[in-house]
């Protein structure tokens, strides 16, 4: 078996789905359904069950996916080691407002003890930059939120988290259950600063915007967006998994698709160290969404 080999049989064995593994390995499928098929024939045993909507796992395919994470968590480790020996290993850390808390943790602790050698830096970035400065190259790995343009940018979904507006706890909407749009067509929303990736303004401010611009004041940062409820009035979006401070509140809005909080990273050739923490974030919110 070739480690190459394993990780595209992890992929699968993740996404489910030919299709959606494909598109995480960057690659088309027929090549890796003739990889996983010619893995079958090397071990002698059906790893899939496979059907028009996707596939399930064999007891040998769950078997096979358990070893295979621990050898492919070794190699990466093997990898780090040998980069640490070469000279000082670093790794740079992106994050977008809070996105390094929702991430948790578990997720430092884990990759501590995976590499305790490697010193981590953390850069935070404000919405202009939603990549978190993966795309002016300042950071190796961004924990952040999608959408946004990532183009030679490769993302793996860690969470996906409803959204809500935010506000005024006092605002005659703030006990309703939910709501949807068009209840707020009417309100103060806070903009985005010119020059922020549009992928991103489409989707925190494109759906509340009909050509008109809201007149609400411009924010970078989640502090901003806060202070601009509380002492303007002013209203926007935000995922439910946020804290807020006393005197606002979220209520869920219907018809807003939910946020993925994303692990990202320049697809061309990425480091030992940022597929190990890839893989560190990935397998640890599996896990959670097991319990």
């Amino acid at each position: 078996m070739e480690i190459r080999t394993l990780r595209y049989f992890v992929a699968v064995a993740e996404e489910l789905h030919f299709g959606r593994a494909a598109a995480r390995l960057h690659m088309t499928q027929p090549p890796l359904s003739r990889a996983i098929k010619w893995l079958e024939t090397d071990l002698g045993c059906v790893l899939l069950h496979r059907s028009p909507t996707g596939v399930a796992l064999t007891p040998a395919g769950t078997s096979l996916y358990d070893e295979a994470r621990t050898l492919l968590a070794q190699a990466d480790q093997a990898r780090a080691r040998v980069a640490a020996a070469a000279g000082t290993a670093t790794l740079t850390v992106g994050t977008l407002a809070d996105s390094a808390e929702q991430a948790g943790t578990r997720l430092a602790a884990a990759y501590q003890q995976h590499h305790p050698g490697v010193r981590v830096r953390i850069r935070e970035a404000d919405f202009t930059d939603p990549s978190a400065g993966l795309r002016a190259g300042l950071v190796d790995v961004a924990l952040t939120r999608a959408a946004f343009d990532d183009t030679g940018i490769a993302t793996r979904v860690l969470r996906s988290d409803p959204v809500g507006v935010v506000l005024r706890a006092d605002d005659p909407l703030a006990d309703r259950d939910s709501l949807r749009l068009d209840d707020l067509a009417d309100r103060r929303w806070f903009q985005l600063p010119d020059g922020t990736d549009p992928v991103w303004r489409a989707y925190w401010t494109g759906p509340l915007d009909d050509g008109r611009r809201h007149d609400g004041p411009v924010v970078r940062t989640v502090h901003e967006c806060v202070q601009s409820v509380l002492w303007n009035g002013t209203v926007g979006l935000t995922t439910l998994a946020h804290t807020l401070p006393e005197g606002l509140t979220t209520v869920p809005l219907t018809d807003m698709p939910p946020s993925h909080l994303v692990i990202a990273w320049n697809s061309a050739n990425p480091s030992p160290l940022i597929h190990s923490l890839v893989r560190i974030a990935t397998a640890g919110y599996r896990h959670e969404r097991t319990l």
